[in-house]
């Protein structure tokens, strides 16, 4: 399995590289230069088999033979034994052909822990490999930069820095990332917002120069091995619905596109998917680019959906790169216009992304609306990411086909929010119910990517 650039200017990489790589030199994601399909009595197989079953079976294709089968299977169980619900990614129904998929029963709980925890253990047998010291770097809206840490704190020859958007993240997000004890992780708070941590980090990683002499590897989902593990729990859930002999679609809280994306991958393979729907908070610049209002940012405006506060979706190129026929001459272009002033979106292409992604936005007053039904109606409290989903499945709910909507984190993260919405007070599990008498650590940077720069090299020099 080779990996190509969405912008078609890199060298084809095996998938050990890319992971490396994370952003391909070229300023292009990486995607897989083909991707694999399976047959619907392999899709049918996979009911009745545990997560980790699964997972090892969706995600081989795209390793080649970067990792033994055996290594695979041991780092898959190593990563999921910290999960604390058997099933992994659990189904609830909320409604009349209308499932919630839990994706928060991990480390951090938050579904960004799928991807992480799997990552962690792939670094670990490469980095003993290597015997290499590797920066570990990314931006975070929330719960990236908590997942990363949770899974890296600790691990030989590696430092991670985290970069958030100071006082935009929740309580319990930024606690998360700063009361780890371990030397090796890093929280950097940011004066800015989240596209400013991202832009920052893509910053580093365009440095060249800077990129080699500190071993950087992205965190972020413009990492492929974040877009590939997210993958299984599209097919462990569609599987347990009917699927491949029902067609499902799905509803997904969406910032950095990585996680909706992930499901086309899966389509893709074969999965009977009929909707990937895109849902957005009042930062809504993916559903005003499917809806045919062009790819322009606007400011960033804070939420109680604060993960979503994106207006610059990275995983957004992958989709365009398919959209677009596979050009990356088309997508260097593109991306570039979008840089400076934002795009129209080619027709073709446009139509091509519409039969592919539904979409729709959600205001504050209808997300704290929606927590609220969903805590009267059925018990189920919904974090505020996770009730634009479930809002936006209900507009797109077709009579004949299930509607799965991803809960992307635990209500208790968002505490403030669900209680004023519900009036009741989630809390956090027993095993974190310590989490505000922690000491914290956590150094408080400008947007200046000169001064990040410095910052990371003084760890690496101690």
């Amino acid at each position: 399995m080779e990996y190509v650039s969405t912008r078609g200017g890199a060298p084809e990489l095996d998938f050990r590289a890319t992971m490396f790589a994370g952003l391909a030199p070229d300023g292009g994601l990486y995607v897989p230069k083909t991707i694999p399909r399976l047959k619907q009595k392999t899709i049918a197989a996979l009911a009745g088999q545990s997560f980790e079953d699964i997972a090892l079976r969706v995600i081989t294709p795209f390793i080649g033979d970067s990792f033994s089968e055996e290594t695979l299977r041991r780092c898959i169980q190593d990563a999921y034994d910290k999960f604390d619900h058997p099933a992994r990614a659990p189904l609830v129904q909320i409604g009349q052909n209308h499932w919630l998929l839990e994706l928060f029963h991990g480390p951090t709980l938050a579904f960004k822990d799928f991807a992480m925890q799997l990552i962690a253990q792939l670094f670990r047998v490469a980095l003993r490999d290597r015997q290499q010291q590797i920066m570990v770097i990314g931006a975070t809206s929330g719960d990236t930069g908590s997942a990363a840490i949770e899974a890296f704190r600790g691990i030989e020859n590696t430092e991670v820095f985290v970069l958030f958007p100071h006082g935009r993240i929740s309580d319990i997000q930024r606690l998360q990332m700063t009361t780890p004890s371990e030397k090796n992780v890093h929280a950097l708070a940011v004066d800015g917002d989240f596209d400013d941590c991202q832009a920052l980090v893509k910053a580093m990683f365009n440095d060249r120069k800077f990129r080699n002499e500190m071993r950087l590897v992205a965190m972020n989902s413009i990492n492929w091995a974040r877009i590939l593990v997210q993958i299984v729990y599209y097919f462990s859930s569609a599987v347990r619905i009917g699927a491949p002999h029902r067609t499902l679609s799905y509803a997904v809280p969406t910032g950095n596109f990585g996680d909706i994306f992930a499901g086309f991958i899966a389509k893709s393979m074969g999965l009977p998917i009929k909707k990937l729907v895109v849902a957005t908070n009042q930062n809504d610049i993916l559903h005003r680019c499917l809806t045919g209002q062009g790819y322009f940012r606007g400011e960033t405006r804070p939420s109680i959906s604060p993960s979503m506060d994106i207006q610059v979706a990275s995983n957004f190129e992958r989709a365009l790169y398919y959209a677009y026929g596979c050009s990356g001459s088309a997508i260097a272009e593109l991306m570039d216009l979008f840089s400076q002033r934002g795009v129209e979106i080619d027709e073709t292409a446009l139509d091509s992304l519409v039969g592919v992604y539904g979409s729709g936005r959600v205001s504050e007053d209808e997300t704290r609306a929606t927590i609220s039904k969903y805590q009267r109606k059925t018990g189920e409290l919904l974090c505020p990411h996770s009730a634009i989903g479930v809002r936006v499945g209900e507009q797109w709910q077709e009579r004949s086909v299930p509607m799965i909507s991803l809960a992307t984190a635990h209500p208790a993260k968002f505490v403030e929010a669900v209680e004023d919405s519900s009036g009741q007070c989630p809390t956090l599990p027993s095993r974190i119910a310590d989490l505000h008498t922690r000491t914290e650590r956590v150094c408080r940077v400008k947007n200046d990517l000169t001064e990040i720069q410095n910052y990371i090299r003084s760890i690496r020099d101690k």
